[in-house]
């Protein structure tokens, strides 16, 4: 088992967890920025995460939910307080309802988690600090000790897979509800290259095409919330397809992390998406996350059914080669 020490201090109001890992710093800390792994460890075995947002920089916010035996969801939320990459990050940990929202009624409270160079790999101390004994009390008979033991103890064969989440593999796509899919990918660049190649209209003509044999002819990026986008596209000398054009609102952004947009195909009846996509610093380059959200599972079905994630994964591709070389 990681765990290594668990400490209760009721007069310093803390929880600490020490654990010991047989991996780099670097490795280990990816674990926690990538949502793909960390779901598979955050959750105790019996109640594993699924994670709906991940946005590991300062400010950034954390959304989850934990799935019982039975069915069962219990939804938790991080607000990221600060960043260190690598080394540290604190957030706001708390429950949230099933919209997501803070549960005010359960206790709330603030968790650090850094992260250390050993002689054997690389430690892990967490340091839960409660606002009041009674809600030490209340969480820690709530099982919270023995949940993240119990949790960590998965760790480590997460940790020992590096195939799955290194760079190189194509983009994944991954299920997380009726009305929600994730597509992951790590591109080989600084977030700082991939958020711009996604907002300069001359880079955006280079390498978002789809398929080969595809010519983009607009590119209206938005920078600012409220703005519009649109993008079109038509079919090559020799390629069959017709025209079409992608056009939304962009909703939210944060340089060069996050942004959130909706999404609609011209000519095609049918509420909008909304797309949120998250850039994080991982070993190998950027991991980029879009957290898409339809209508129903009938409209999730049919898009995904469009071969949208090889349309992606040769966009990205193209991305690596053309424009980040």
């Amino acid at each position: 088992m990681p765990v290594t020490h668990i400490q209760k201090n009721p007069e310093a109001l803390t929880l600490t967890v020490t654990s010991d890992f047989a991996v780099p710093v670097r490795r280990l800390w990816d674990a926690y920025a990538d949502p793909r792994q960390l779901e598979k460890f955050w959750g105790p075995p019996t109640y594993p995460a699924t994670f709906t947002r991940h946005d590991l920089s300062p400010g950034g916010r954390s959304e989850y939910r934990m799935t019982g035996p039975n069915g069962e969801h219990a939804g938790g939320y991080w607000e990221f307080l600060s960043v260190e990459e690598g080394r540290f990050f604190e957030v706001i940990d708390g429950f949230a309802d099933e919209q997501g929202r803070p549960n005010d009624q359960l206790p709330a409270g603030r968790m650090t988690f850094s992260f250390e160079e050993t002689a054997t790999g690389s430690r892990l101390t967490m340091v839960q600090h409660f606002h009041s004994p009674e809600d030490m009390e209340t969480l820690l008979e709530m099982g919270q000790a023995e949940g993240i033991e119990a949790a960590l103890g998965q760790a480590d064969a997460v940790l020992a897979d590096l195939r799955s989440f290194a760079s190189g593999r194509e983009v994944e796509i991954q299920i997380l509800s009726d009305t929600q899919v994730r597509a992951s990918r790590i591109i080989r660049g600084s977030v700082e290259q991939v958020w711009q190649a996604h907002h300069d209209p001359e880079l955006l003509r280079r390498w978002l095409l789809g398929p080969d044999g595809w010519v983009m002819t607009e590119a209206t990026a938005a920078q600012q919330t409220g703005e519009t986008y649109r993008y079109a596209w038509e079919p090559g000398v020799g390629v069959e397809g017709e025209p079409f054009a992608l056009t939304g609102e962009l909703k939210e952004i944060q340089p060069p992390h996050r942004e959130v947009s909706t999404e609609t195909m011209e000519g095609v009846d049918g509420p909008p998406t909304l797309n949120e996509q998250t850039l994080t610093p991982v070993e190998g380059g950027t991991l980029l996350t879009v957290v898409i959200t339809y209508a129903d599972a009938q409209m999730r079905d049919m898009i995904l059914g469009t071969g949208m994630a090889e349309g992606m994964e040769a966009s990205y591709a193209r991305l690596e080669a053309e424009v980040l070389g």
